[in-house]
This record gives C-alpha cells, sequence and structure tokens, in this order.
C-alpha cells in the first residue's frame, strides 16, 4: 500500500481535476439554456414600437413593428442557408417615422438578384440585433457587383445613410413573392456544455478505471 501511496495521491488530483471541470460544466450548461430562453423570450415577445435610440446592449433581440417605406437601393450579402441554399439577404434603408434605418429584408435566390423591387409601403415586425459575423477570413465587399459578405451595422448604415439600427424581419406586409424572411434566432449562439461535460465526467470515469487496472497489474506482479 505504501508503495501505491504516490500514484493514489496523483491519481486522486486527477481526478478531482476531471470531476472539477465537469462540474463546472455542468453550471456553464446551466447558464447558457438560462440565457438562450431568455433570448428566445425576447424573440417571440409582442412587438412594441421602435425605441427612439436604441442601444446595441439593453435591446438586442427587442421585438419591434414599424410601418414605413423601404427605399433606396439593396444591399445583397451573400448567404448559404440549409433550406434554400446559395442566395443573398437584403438589406435596404427603412424610411419609418421621419427616420431612416437598415432592414434585413430576408432571403432571395441568386436568380433574383437583379430582379427589379421599387420603393414600397409596409409594415415590418420583427427583431432588433447588431449581428457580428466579420472577422479576419472576411472578403472585401464587391461594391461593383453588390456582393457584401456579412451584416456589419457600421458600414451598411454609412453606405445606405442610415441610423446604425438593424430589423431583421420576420414578417413583411404586404410580402414580396421574391424575398423569404429569415428572422433571428439562438441556432448561431454554440452550446456545446452538455458534451463537454459528458467529456469530462467520461475522462474522470476512464482514469478510475485505469487507475483501478494499474493497482491490479502492480498487485499481481508483486504476488
Amino acid at each position: 500500500m505504501r508503495r501505491n501511496l504516490p500514484f493514489l495521491v496523483f491519481s486522486a488530483i486527477v481526478l478531482i481535476v476531471f470531476i472539477s471541470l465537469g462540474n463546472w460544466q455542468v453550471r456553464r450548461l446551466a447558464e447558457k439554456e438560462a440565457y438562450l430562453a431568455e433570448i428566445e423570450a425576447r424573440l417571440g415577445a409582442a412587438p412594441v414600437a421602435l425605441p427612439a435610440a436604441p442601444d446595441a446592449g439593453t435591446d438586442r433581440f427587442l421585438a419591434v413593428s414599424a410601418a414605413g417605406r423601404l427605399v433606396g437601393p439593396e444591399v445583397h450579402v451573400l448567404v448559404s442557408t440549409r433550406d434554400f441554399g446559395a442566395g443573398y439577404r437584403i438589406i435596404q434603408a427603412f424610411e419609418t417615422g421621419g427616420r431612416h434605418v437598415l432592414a434585413d429584408l430576408g432571403f432571395i435566390r441568386l436568380t433574383d438578384k437583379d430582379t427589379p423591387r421599387p420603393d414600397r409601403d409596409v409594415t415590418i415586425t420583427g427583431n432588433l440585433y447588431w449581428p457580428d459575423e466579420t472577422d479576419s477570413y472576411t472578403p472585401e465587399t464587391d461594391l461593383a457587383a453588390n456582393i457584401w459578405y456579412a451584416r456589419d451595422v457600421p458600414p451598411l448604415a454609412a453606405h445606405l445613410g442610415t441610423e446604425e439600427v438593424m430589423i431583421i424581419a420576420r414578417d413583411i406586409t404586404p410580402p414580396d413573392a421574391t424575398i423569404t424572411p429569415l428572422p433571428t434566432d439562438t441556432s448561431s449562439i454554440p452550446n456545446r456544455h452538455l458534451e463537454y461535460l459528458l467529456t469530462w465526467y467520461g475522462l474522470a470515469a476512464t482514469w478510475v478505471v485505469m487507475t483501478l487496472y494499474f493497482l491490479s497489474r502492480r498487485r499481481k506482479k508483486a504476488t
């Protein structure tokens, strides 16, 4: 027993580390599920009027409804969807209550890129959102071809002459047959904590089995 003591101490420390990391992931899973539930509740809440000065922190995912007019040129953001394949998100300036904000109207197929869509009066119901889709791998915008690769609110607002506010439409009245709304949801928010906790607890169980096997082998050699 005495000669196994250093190994048993080491094994116990490793086991405590694995279990502690698993317990931490249990807490993180509960926190993430609560966070996602809060977002889902905000996304599905009864829409309110567009705030006078929306804040990217406190008003993120806020459900809003506004009547106004879609005006000016479209911006086409290249996107690929599971249901429709490759296409573009249409983003346009939305004039409402004497203001101009960005409106993400939804998805069009590649073949509808050059389909004319005149300015029109609509009511948009959706959610405020400030996407974070730009990283070091994002290609440069092709302004000549009107192809963007990310919904980066400040450049889009500067390009279309609007406030740095974006409504992601989930319903547009009257609808446009060429446009399919792509509402904001939580699918892009990663939640792999269940996978992580199973990994750490699995490692803990494996470590126990390996420890017992090692001690059994050592005992057999001693006899």
